[in-house]
């Protein structure tokens, strides 16, 4: 079992390796939620999330051992590894599923990580990950279920209770349960009546189910946008840790995730991860429960990749009221465009996009048509948009 004693002398390898992220209030998501909310930003970490505390700690503790290491990952933990690794002379492999995120695989490369890629999913990338090590004589890293990994990640739990004393809640996302684990031990053993809440998506919810059953459970597949906690199966440490010190894990569903990742982006400024986000939407959907108390949200990651922020951010938009796309015919004359234009100005609807088809084989000739996407202030500002295009003869389709 990892100790208090075990994170303290991890947070000390650390200290020069490491940032100490902040611990920040936010205003508007204490407004929205009704608790005192306090984000701890370790997508500001180096590698841009938390995995390097432990990766380090690891591979510090192997350095008069070994030069060669081996690890699986979907990103995070092989940027963790591979930093690690440069920082302190050793090699690293990294083996990743296919269809991980470019940004992921430059940046490990970047950190001199040698990359092979393999399989569909991170289960694929780990067995492959443990051929390699089996012929390769190279040391594997495991991302979660390994005591100096969970020590590493347990310095984030250390930071928490220096920084906010009064603290009464810590909500922690749940991939294999590294980080949860960790931190669960530094926070009860500094606080026993602090209460720690895992968050799982429910597409991977290898953890609430195993604390539910109380034996580990794997799922038969991992479907989530949250791609840094889709694990099958949680690690036999850290399960055996979350049962001693973990009060209680919840599940949240796609869509809020999707709706905490916005809202993160748009009230905090701030670029985070699906798995960074799955803590606020735990605490939006379970906010009776934390009232009034003081609630630090673990910020996991924030290595999204930006082709996905950007169809994250415009489904919330859309689903939001803030967006409007819209498909009608004109007339294919002069002026029928520009007439078009000026009465959505006059809307004080803002045009995002705008595609005129004259030619398409189903049109009749003298027609057009126009799809164009607003940006607009709200369901009701749509429903303005659409009575003043009907009462000048229009005929216009809502597109989802």
């Amino acid at each position: 079992m990892v100790t208090l004693e075990d994170i303290e002398e991890a947070d000390k390898i650390l200290e020069h390796v490491i940032l100490r992220t902040p611990l920040v209030y936010s205003y508007s998501l204490s407004e929205l939620s009704g608790a005192n909310v306090y984000l701890k930003l370790e997508n500001l970490q180096r590698t841009g999330s938390f995995k390097i505390r432990g990766a380090y700690n690891k591979l510090y503790k192997l350095k008069d051992i070994t030069k060669e290491v081996v690890a699986a990952s979907a990103g995070n933990h092989a940027q963790g590894v591979a930093l690690a690794a440069k920082l302190l002379g050793m090699k690293s492999t990294l083996v990743m599923p296919e269809g991980t995120a470019i940004n992921k695989m430059l940046a490990v490369k970047n950190h001199g990580g040698e990359i092979v890629l393999f399989g569909d999913t991170f289960d694929d990338a780990f067995g492959y990950a443990r051929k390699l090590e089996r012929e390769t004589g190279k040391v594997f890293i495991h991302p979660f279920d390994d005591p100096e990994v969970i020590a590493g990640q347990g310095t984030v739990g250390l930071e928490i209770i220096d920084s906010f004393k009064n603290v009464e809640s810590v909500i922690v996302p749940v991939g294999g349960g590294g980080l949860i684990a960790g931190v669960a031990i530094a926070v009860k053993k500094m606080n026993p009546n602090i209460r720690v809440f895992g968050v799982q998506s429910k597409g991977a919810p290898s953890m609430f189910l195993s604390m539910k059953k109380k034996r580990i459970v794997e799922t038969g597949s991992t479907q989530t946008i949250a791609d840094g906690i889709a694990i099958k199966r949680i690690g036999e440490i850290t399960f055996e840790i979350a049962q001693k010190y973990v009060d209680e894990v919840l599940t949240v569903d796609e869509n809020g995730i999707e709706e905490s990742l916005l809202l993160l982006t748009e009230r905090k400024r701030i670029v985070v991860e699906g798995a960074g986000a799955v803590g606020l939407a735990g605490l939006l959907k379970r906010k009776k429960d934390f009232c009034k108390k003081n609630v630090a949200i673990i910020i996991s990651g924030g290595n999204i990749d930006i082709n996905l922020l950007a169809r994250i951010i415009q489904r919330g938009l859309l689903k939001n009221g803030r967006l409007l796309r819209l498909e009608l015919g004109l007339p294919d004359v002069p002026g029928s465009l520009g007439t078009l234009t000026t009465l959505l100005g006059e809307a004080k609807a803002n045009i995002v996009e705008i595609y005129h088809d004259r030619y398409s084989k189903d049109l009749p000739i003298g027609e057009a048509i126009v799809e164009i996407c607003l940006e607009t202030r709200s369901f009701e500002h749509q429903e303005e948009i659409l009575k003043l295009l009907k009462g000048k003869g229009y005929s216009p389709i809502k597109k989802d």
